[in-house]
């Protein structure tokens, strides 16, 4: 588990999971002690012990987009928590009922599918504590996948839209390059350059840098 602060309200602990490596994060209002586990792929027993040495009191968990490293032990947690699930958006609910199928497929044995207790779509805000998220729908890499930013404390959780040099997928069946693209240049670009985003997998960047050095992000066969 490695942590870092983007400033005194907010507090993020990342916890890889899963052979993939993802980035599963544990979002912590300071001012209260209450969190969100994002993203909870699997290895739930690592997710747990990172929950009990931090010592705070979980309040949901928040799923960016569907696939099986993400959402693949959001079921149980939210079981065993008692705590409600919400994201990604709706669109991504076929790709939540084939988490078995798809843990079959990579060899990661227990997901269960999951229906969220909230879906999310563009306009909507998650709470957690007294951090407040802004909803971002930006399909391409799946349907469904959604983008979290705390404008005030000047960070957001992108899932697999956007990596440190790269993007997320889009050939998959149900991939769009050219709407990917279309929604980081867009919705993204326009948060500002000082946002600090924690991709699904990798390490942290910020929307300047992307903007700046990203290779899928330039050229005109990106407008």
């Amino acid at each position: 588990m490695t942590s870092s602060d983007s400033t005194p309200a907010l507090k993020v602990a990342v916890v890889p999971v899963t052979p993939f490596e993802q980035n599963c994060s544990i979002v912590m209002c300071t001012a209260t002690g209450h969190a969100a586990v994002v993203d909870p792929g699997g290895d739930l027993d690592t997710i747990r012990e990172a929950l009990a040495e931090l010592g705070v009191t979980v309040d949901k968990i928040l799923l960016t987009h569907g696939h099986i490293d993400h959402a693949g032990g959001a079921a149980e947690l939210a079981d065993s928590l008692g705590v409600p699930v919400e994201g990604p958006h709706q669109a991504d609910q076929f790709l939540l009922d084939a988490l078995t199928t798809q843990g079959n497929m990579y060899g990661l044995a227990g997901a269960r599918p999951v229906t969220p207790t909230r879906y999310l779509k563009d306009g909507d805000t998650v709470s957690v504590g007294e951090l407040v998220f802004d909803v971002l729908h930006v399909p391409g890499h799946s349907p469904g996948s959604v983008v979290l930013v705390d404008a005030k404390d000047r960070f957001a959780l992108v899932g697999d839209v956007l990596f440190r040099g790269s993007i997320g997928r889009t050939d998959f069946p149900y991939g769009d390059h050219a709407q990917l693209i279309s929604g980081i240049k867009t919705k993204l670009f326009a948060l500002g350059d000082d946002l600090v985003c924690l991709p699904g997998h990798g390490p942290a960047t910020s929307i300047g840098e992307e903007r700046a050095t990203n290779p899928f992000l330039d050229g005109p066969d990106c407008d």
